[in-house]
């Protein structure tokens, strides 16, 4: 670790956070920066009635040399950033502020032993307020930083703090964090005495095990791309909360803006139902002078210089996660209930299906991978023309109506008209105030002027200026859905032909509105559902896929 030293005052006044320890939490954080910086690969926490008795943080990192351990407790002394002004626009470590020890010891006392593994004898810290003592002492190489009797100094602070149980499941929450976004370091957590989390080196899909278990690990899907990677879940691993989306920006776990989660979310498409989201852990990679995490007093918000650019990056990176992995349902259990089927074979693509029949005059029966493949005609059908609309939308120029058609629009749509105009008539849709409440429609995309939908027009308009976030994905979904096979219109050959096309879809598993279009049932499945314990009864298709 390069040596440590007292920053200047002019660059202290840049980075100044004030209060960084007000709980037991601030401290863990901190210290647990301190040890990630520092190179460790083990990191243990012991945590003592709710970390007011005692937060220790043991780490076998590069520890601080015997010249610079009499300065680690002092404020703004810091070896992670340099002494000018510059370096605070480039910060490439969790920690920066050199307030941490010196914040915790203003709150108790703090007692620190540390030793670079080349040097002989390890050194240790005691201090409490403003009072430093260093001595030496013997010790593995490391380092280890205790806080003990936190507030005890400060009575109307410790009257203020949260109850024990909730200050260790808060703490809890704060190391799985960094343990998602860590997962190749050796992590444990120990509360008054008692393992609660611990963690062997893994990939991220094992971190998810650690911290939300085994099931939740199995449906993730691993996400690599430039900038970006990490897992995510498969479409039936979802929540109506966001508290499972995780994300950290150059190693810094970090309070997500809406934008981020957004771009999750509308990678999915319509693979994810109205209202859910998805588990994720995301580690986005950026310039050191393309992000500030010095906005935020715990350094939880970091402000982003091309935050739409980041977005766009994780959602072209999620939706190519999940475009590359089969993502049919399995259909649902047969009485009596069997037990769970196993996730789809990760193969990437979507299977050849056999057609054995029709059912309802809707459904299609199919056999593929040794399975038997229920498909939605309507919903696959609808799939196959909004991949074709949305190929074609822009391939021809737009159709001039004979005569423009006025149209009345809500107040609301007005709005949205004057904040859409430009972005409509960039594909093909000519739509221009005309006053009192009216529109005048001059031009519609060609491959949409040639669609037998009734009410054509107004339908597109209404779709054009909703309220959904994207305009043009809700105008192909709902011109999609029109045209496409009901029930009673379903014969051999057009299941056959609805087969071909799905397969030709580079999204085959949902509808535009997200409902499946495949269920899946394995022949183990209907084995066991039948009580059938012959030599048939193998694992086949889904339930042979490689883990």
């Amino acid at each position: 670790m390069p040596d440590i030293h007292v920053l200047p005052a002019h660059v202290a006044r840049l980075i100044a956070a004030g209060e960084v320890v007000s709980r037991p939490l601030d401290v863990v954080r901190e210290l647990v920066e301190n040890a990630l910086d520092a190179g460790a690969t083990r990191l243990e926490v012991d945590v003592e009635g709710g970390g007011l008795r005692l937060v220790r943080v043991r780490d076998n990192g590069s520890g601080i040399p015997a010249g610079s351990a009499g300065l680690a407790a002092r404020r703004h002394a810091t070896s992670k950033l340099a002494p000018d002004a510059s370096s605070v626009d480039a910060v490439t470590t969790l920690g920066f502020r050199g307030e941490a020890l010196w914040a915790a010891a203003q709150a108790g006392e703090v007692h620190l032993v540390t030793r670079p593994a080349a040097q002989v004898g390890a050194c240790e810290v005691r201090a409490c307020g403003d009072e430093v003592l260093v001595s030496r002492t013997s010790a593995p190489a490391g380092t280890t930083v205790s806080v003990r009797g936190l507030f005890a100094g400060l009575p109307a602070r410790l009257r203020t703090q949260a109850p024990a149980a909730a200050e260790v499941r808060e703490v809890t929450a704060l190391l799985g964090r960094y343990m998602l976004h860590h997962p190749g370091l050796h992590w444990r957590l120990s509360v008054d005495g008692e393992v609660r989390l611990s963690h062997a080196p893994s990939d991220h899909r094992g971190a998810v095990a650690s911290v939300y278990g085994p099931l939740s690990a199995n449906r993730v899907l691993t996400v690599v791309a430039d900038g970006v990677r990490g897992v995510v879940s498969r479409p039936e691993l979802t929540r109506a909360r966001r508290d499972r989306m995780h994300f950290s920006v150059n190693g810094r776990p970090v309070l997500a803006p809406p934008e981020l989660e957004r771009a999750v979310i509308d990678g999915f498409a319509e693979l994810l139902p109205a209202g859910a989201a998805p588990l994720c852990v995301l580690d986005l990679t950026v310039a050191p002078e393309d992000h500030n995490p010095n906005v935020h007093p715990a350094k939880q918000v970091v402000a982003l210089a091309d935050l739409p650019g980041v977005a766009a990056r994780v959602q072209a990176a999620v939706a190519a996660a999940l475009a590359s992995h089969p993502l049919a349902r399995a259909a649902p259990a047969l009485i009596p209930p069997a037990e769970a089927g196993s996730a789809a074979a990760a193969n990437g693509s979507f299977p050849a299906l056999t057609l054995l029949g029709v059912y309802q005059e809707l459904y299609l029966l199919a056999q593929g991978e040794g399975d038997l493949w229920i498909v939605d005609a309507h919903a696959a059908h609808e799939r196959s023309l909004f991949e074709h609309l949305t190929r074609t939308l822009e391939a021809e120029p737009p159709a001039e109506l004979p005569e423009p058609e006025l149209l009345h629009l809500t107040p609301e749509q007005t709005a949205r008209l004057h904040e859409r105009a430009a972005t409509l008539q960039g594909w093909g849709l000519t739509l221009e105030d005309f006053g009192a409440g009216l529109a005048r429609l001059r031009t519609v995309p060609a491959t949409l002027a040639a669609l037998n939908v009734p009410r054509l027009h107004e339908q597109i308009v209404e779709a054009a200026l909703g309220d959904h976030p994207d305009p043009r994905r809700d105008v192909l979904a709902r011109l999609a859905c029109a045209p496409a096979l009901k029930a009673g219109m379903l014969d051999h050959a057009r299941g056959e032909a609805v087969l071909r096309a799905l397969a030709a879809c580079e999204h085959p598993w949902a509808c535009p509105h997200g409902r499946p279009t495949v269920l899946r049932l394995s022949e183990r499945e209907l084995a066991h559902s039948f009580g059938r314990r012959g030599v048939r009864d193998v694992p086949r298709g889904r339930d042979a896929a490689p883990r």
